[in-house]
């Protein structure tokens, strides 16, 4: 039996209870070992907490901070912020982690834990256990090749595009959501053709006529080829937060880096 394992069996007897259901195949979490995962996450951030606080009596600030980011973070430049870290604080340990499903994902993460930090976008009504700051609205505009027969109108609704393939990202993108949250509430079905995780892509595929999509105006500004279009009575805004956790106390390498995140916000 090995030492987790071991552990494990020796934390059951003293609880009186199983915590998980272990069979040939697999091990899963019983009721119990479910109802206290949460509380065993507490009881471990709460010790490196005060581990955090120790180090920052010493003259070395240390600690480690899991940071979570879309692939196209635009409204701040992230590499000069971890860098500006590093330089100030060598001894704090960065763990980055990109997104593989979206702003749905980053926040699942920081509710569990697994991260400190995120930069995402989230809904008008915020998760409840997440703190989060503004960092940057910006507007989603219609854009469609300069070829497409729609670029010799000024002017569309949102049902004159019911037939049209569209370019998105995958569901749990913060502008993905505002999208359908907007087609939803005009009572419109659209189809989404193409979805691929990064502005410039889909920008790119728009461009090549594969498609059309509502991108942020910043990436329309550095792709020619694409035609905007206003839509009656529309205005799509995509917003980009800071998220952290508002159950957990932030560590001192963790306020480190709260206190440079304005610096490197970017004027889009």
């Amino acid at each position: 039996m090995s030492g987790v394992s071991a552990a494990i069996r020796s934390l059951e007897g003293e609880l009186g209870c199983a915590l998980f259901e272990r069979t040939s195949q697999q091990v899963r979490l019983t009721g119990a070992g479910a109802a206290l995962l949460p509380e065993a996450r507490a009881t471990l951030h709460a010790a490196q907490a005060a581990q955090d606080a120790a180090r920052a009596a010493q003259d070395t600030l240390r600690g480690t901070v899991n940071v979570g980011a879309m692939a196209s973070v635009e409204v701040v430049d992230l590499p000069a912020l971890l860098g500006q870290l590093h330089a100030r604080h060598p001894a704090i340990d960065v763990r980055l982690r990109l997104a593989t499903t979206g702003s749905a994902g980053l926040a699942h993460a920081l509710l569990s834990g697994d991260l400190d930090v995120a930069f995402l976008s989230l809904p008008e009504h915020k998760p409840a256990g997440i703190d989060a700051r503004e960092l940057a609205t910006v507007p989603l505009v219609l854009v469609v090749s300069a070829a497409h027969p729609l670029a010799q109108r000024g002017d569309v609704a949102l049902a004159d595009l019911a037939g049209e393939p569209f370019v998105d990202f995958p569901p749990g993108y913060g502008n993905r959501e505002v999208v359908d949250r907007a087609f939803a509430v005009a009572g419109v079905v659209r189809r989404v053709a193409l979805e691929v995780p990064d502005i410039d892509m889909g920008a790119a595929l728009v461009r090549h006529g594969l498609g059309i999509a509502f991108l942020p105006a910043f990436a329309v500004a550095r792709t020619p080829g694409l035609q905007v279009l206003d839509v009656h009575g529309t205005m799509l805004r995509w917003s980009m937060h800071l998220g952290t956790s508002s159950t957990r106390r932030p560590s001192s390498a963790l306020r480190a880096l709260l206190d440079l995140v304005a610096l490197h916000v970017i004027a889009l």
